[in-house]
């Protein structure tokens, strides 16, 4: 039993008053708190009540009757069972397992692969109608806003993790050895066996697929952004394959120097600040340099990574594009060739 005894006492009514009021703040200051966490769980319960039956299971077999060799996620996002995942989950494979949450086990065809994005397309082969996931819009992300995770880590089904978008238009080097750019940095716990699972925001869109984790570090997980996985599943549906232009750069989206920007008329806040170059590559050639701002393609704003990777897409092969530049104090318009890039 503590003896507490107090330090001072209240000689007035408005010191008693004001100690009152003191009091009765700090209980619902803790009421606050507690209606917002109950909002928070809410919230991601609502989120995973909506998205988590669209999450599967995918178990790839070595041959095509032979035991299965690995598993990974995916996300359903078409009725008739189109499921976008990675492609280092399905790489090399024609067909995989699928399992659903309401555990019904269906085939699906690989449709493609694109390991330039750690992105792949299949399709369930069953004649079955499925719960599916609506791909949102991830220029609209800002750091901070609630993140969650539906996968399947370490073959524990159905799991759920939540966190924050902790950065956007980081760029990750994909297994082909090619960077992805415009990926989302996340603290939403991700281990293995999450890939190709839904990165959801809390209006229960997805944002971005998850690829990737750092090894010895917390808090440092990674998505595709779900702008490239819409370009990616759009390529692949036309062409059957991803058709892309490359210019050989590197870029991060990065706010655009205002005052500069405000002089030359550039009325955008950001663009794909270019981060490296290849050399003799058709950037190169043409006389781009790392540090410049491209703000527009053939007339069309470019407000970062996720514009340049849909942009240059495989009607610029074999054509001049016209790239619009900022550099240092000056916009600059500069004609390149882009080149088809090879999968």
């Amino acid at each position: 039993m503590f003896d507490f005894t107090p330090e001072f006492v209240l000689d007035n009514k408005e010191d008693a008053d004001a100690g009152s009021s003191h009091v009765s703040g700090a209980s619902g200051g803790a009421r606050d708190e507690s209606k917002l966490f109950d909002a928070y769980s809410r919230t991601v319960s609502s989120v995973v009540d909506r998205v988590g039956p669209s999450v599967v299971r995918i178990d790839v077999r070595r041959g095509d009757a032979g035991p299965h060799e690995g598993s990974g996620s995916g996300v359903i996002v078409s009725p008739d069972g189109l499921i976008l995942t990675n492609s280092h989950v399905v790489h090399g494979k024609k067909r995989v397992d699928v399992t659903t949450l309401d555990g019904r086990r269906l085939l699906a065809r690989v449709l493609s692969e694109d390991p330039d994005t750690d992105l792949a397309l299949a399709r369930v082969e069953d004649n079955a109608t499925l719960p599916h996931a609506t791909l949102g819009d991830s220029k609209l992300l800002r750091p901070g806003q609630i993140a969650i995770a539906i996968g399947n880590p370490l073959g524990f089904d159905a799991t759920v993790t939540a966190g924050v978008v902790s950065a956007l238009g980081r760029s990750l080097r994909s297994q082909s050895g090619r960077l992805i750019d415009d990926v989302i940095q996340t603290d939403a716990s991700l281990n293995p066996g999450n890939s190709g699972g839904p990165l959801v925001s809390s209006a229960g869109e997805v944002i971005g697929v998850n690829t990737a984790i750092i090894r010895g570090a917390q808090g440092l997980c990674f998505a595709v952004s779900s702008n490239t996985a819409n370009f990616v599943l759009g390529e692949i549906l036309r062409h059957g394959r991803v058709r892309r232009a490359y210019i050989g750069v590197g870029a991060s989206t990065s706010v655009l120097p205002r005052r500069v920007a405000l002089r030359l008329g550039v009325d955008q806040p950001t663009g794909a600040l270019i981060t490296t170059i290849e050399n003799d590559g058709p950037a190169a050639q043409a006389g781009l340099m790392t540090g410049d701002f491209i703000v527009a393609i053939d007339g069309q704003k470019v407000t970062g990574v996720d514009d340049l990777v849909r942009l240059l897409d495989g009607g610029c092969v074999g054509r001049t594009v016209r790239v619009d530049v900022l550099r240092r104090s000056e916009l600059r318009k500069i004609w390149v060739g882009p080149k088809e890039r090879g999968v």
